[in-house]
């Protein structure tokens, strides 16, 4: 059996961490896969060393590569435009296709959608909110809930001893994501800051990460003595041990895979109580969830976590209970079982 990945994505994100996650553990499960990307993607450097696994760079259009799933079993979508390739890959070829949506963003109700994801041998969904936009424009497919998973990365106590120095006496608020602050919501975060500066100014809040917005965000945060931006850094795990309190105050998200590595290291979460956020978040239980766009309410949901210690460990530790559930071998086990009743059902 040859498993094709297809991802076409621009940059390295949540869902192409994902993709690499899912492709390391199926090797170790001796599945022969091939992965098929854009010219000059990140995930070649990243999957390069993974065993049993070839890896393509195509150019657009993608269609005119057709060749390249030559040989193919079964062709795994991971983003938007992989579904399309892998739609009409599969009416040229007949070779079926599973496909994987990320985002609870609302898909365009046209007679292509509707054809991409009813074709597809399964609809993986990470959350219930994004399997109900599926359902929206496709009734009819084959949907299946399947979380992500964390990364389970290095942690290097000395780098978090640095992290924790550098900011001797603080107690770290830490958010990690793009500085994309109309999908992540960073500004409301930052709006938290200017109000508890003067009452509260041994609270330090931490942005780690890049996007279009960085500008927009730090003239927002100008002239704050308590924020400080990080920029990209390889070792987010580091930064996460390092935090007192995790903040997640985003407009709207498939379900927010980085909670995942953050309830994996046992620091304690606010997040918006919007779309897949809230099949991980339980709240009081294992976290605090918030309304969406409402810096007053994370401002009383940071300093109610801030005063009562305790409560804040407690919820840490609830959080971790459960991470189990949320390891890369328990998805790609997962995934296995699809792909292996995709082959038999096509078999026949």
């Amino acid at each position: 059996m040859l498993l094709v990945h297809l991802n076409f994505a621009k940059g390295f994100r949540g869902g192409e961490r994902q993709t690499q996650l899912l492709i390391e553990e199926l090797s170790k499960l001796g599945l022969k896969q091939k992965l098929i990307v854009r010219k000059g993607s990140e995930l070649t450097q990243r999957c390069e060393q993974i065993k049993n696994l070839e890896i393509l760079e195509i150019d657009k259009p993608y269609i005119l590569h057709i060749s390249a799933i030559k040989g193919a079993s079964l062709l795994h979508a991971h983003e938007t435009k992989a579904a399309q390739f892998a739609y009409f890959a599969h009416l040229l070829t007949s070779v079926p296709y599973i496909i994987t949506r990320r985002v609870d963003n609302p898909i365009k109700n046209n007679f292509l959608n509707k054809k991409i994801y009813t074709n597809a041998a399964k609809v993986v969904a990470l959350s219930r909110a994004i399997e109900s936009e599926i359902l929206k424009v496709a009734p009819k497919a084959k949907t299946q809930i399947i979380p992500s998973a964390f990364t389970n990365a290095a942690l290097h106590l000395d780098k978090v001893d640095a992290i924790k120095k550098r900011f001797e006496g603080k107690y770290l608020v830490g958010n990690v994501g793009a500085l994309d602050d109309g999908h992540k919501g960073q500004s409301y975060l930052i709006e938290v800051a200017k109000a508890v500066e003067s009452s509260h100014p041994d609270i330090h809040f931490i942005f780690v990460g890049r996007g279009q917005d960085e500008a927009k965000l730090k003239e927002q945060a100008k002239g704050l003595t308590n924020v400080t931006f990080e920029g990209f850094v390889n070792n987010v795990n580091d930064y996460i041990s390092s935090f007192d309190l995790f903040v997640f105050p985003s407009n709207n998200e498939g379900l927010g895979s980085i909670l995942l590595d953050v309830m994996q290291l046992g620091t304690p979460i606010i997040a918006s109580e919007v779309g897949g956020i809230v099949d991980i978040i339980d709240d009081g239980i294992n976290g605090l969830l918030t309304p969406v766009k409402d810096s007053t309410a994370i401002q009383e949901a940071l300093l109610e976590l801030y005063n009562d210690k305790e409560k804040a460990k407690t919820l840490a530790a609830n959080a971790k209970k459960n991470i189990h559930n949320y390891c890369a071998a328990t998805m790609a086990l997962r995934y296995q079982t699809i792909y292996n009743e995709v082959k038999k059902n096509n078999d026949i």
